[in-house]
Parts: C-alpha cells; structure tokens; sequence
C-alpha cells in the first residue's frame, strides 16, 4: 500500500521547486557568488556548532540543501552550454 503525502510535504516540495526555478532563473555569476556566501555561512555554523554555540540547528540542514541546489543547477547549465557547442 503507497503512503499519501501530507499536506506538508506537499507545501515542503512546493518550495523546493521554487527555489530550484528561482537559481535557474539567475545568471552563472549570480549563482557563484550566493554559492560562496552560503560555504562562508556553512563554514561559520561548523565552528559554531563545534562550540556548542549554535541557536538555529536546522540552519544546518538547509544551508547544505541550499548549495546542493546551486551546485546541480550550475552543472545543468554547463551541461547544456557544452551541448550547444
């Protein structure tokens, strides 16, 4: 027997597809740019949550998913510059 999808999860995948259209939409400077703040981010929580200093634990989490995106985005768009070329 399939499981339903909550309403949660619905509204969480709404979100994740907006996001994913929202870094497809900018430009490949634009991308490199957030993706190296977010690591800077990603990088401070580290030593935060290595000191036991660290408020928002679910920050974590989406930062990682946030660069994840980035990253799978940049790579399509060089896929596909490769392919018209």
């Amino acid at each position: 027997m399939a499981k339903k999808a909550t309403p949660a999860k619905k509204a969480t995948a709404a979100k994740v597809a907006s996001k994913a259209d929202d870094f497809r939409a900018k430009s490949v400077d634009e991308l490199a740019t957030e993706l190296v703040g977010l690591k800077k981010e990603q990088f401070n929580l580290r030593f935060q949550r290595a000191n036991g200093q660290v408020e928002n634990t679910g920050r974590i989490r989406t930062l990682r998913r946030d660069i994840a995106r980035i990253q799978t985005v940049l790579t399509e768009q060089r896929r596909a510059a490769q392919t018209k070329a």
